[in-house]
């Protein structure tokens, strides 16, 4: 966690913007936070430690996160806008259930290989990218689940 506030830090002076104990604290409460949180999920943990942070303070912490590259932003088309961890964790991309909403987090070097094959065969710089794919899971469309 220590690198993380670094980068954070090293973000906020390249920035010049003001240091606050509050954005430390959101920015501990979002990093003992697996998984994707909304800003409202975020914020009810956050308001557990520490109930003197508001909402718009998580919100515009978490903007910051994202644009030091400590998170990821990602819409799963239901119009909730949810973080995840970004630095340090491993690139995945997700299959998305339309109709239950579940959400199933896919690490293929494969298909890693293949988009970067892609980027080179078109002459383009790949900076970043996602992949999600949107569908029915094997649980809502009656299937049984393949053996994992």
């Amino acid at each position: 966690m220590k690198k993380e506030v670094e980068i954070f830090n090293n973000y906020i002076n390249r920035r010049r913007f003001r240091h606050t104990p509050q954005r430390i604290k959101i920015l501990d409460v979002f990093l003992e936070t697996e998984g994707h949180v909304s800003f409202q999920e975020l914020y009810r943990l956050v308001k557990k430690k520490h109930p003197e942070i508001g909402l718009t303070t998580v919100y515009r912490s978490m903007k910051l996160f994202s644009e030091c590259g400590l998170c990821s932003e990602i819409d799963f088309g239901d119009g909730v806008l949810r973080f995840e961890h970004k630095y340090n964790h491993k690139h995945h991309d997700h299959l998305i259930c339309t109709k239950c909403g579940q959400l199933i987090e896919v690490v293929s070097p494969r298909l890693e290989k293949m988009q970067e094959a892609m980027a080179k065969k078109h002459g383009f710089v790949s900076l970043s990218h996602k992949l999600e794919i949107f569908g029915i899971c094997s649980s809502c469309y009656g299937l049984r689940s393949p053996a994992r």
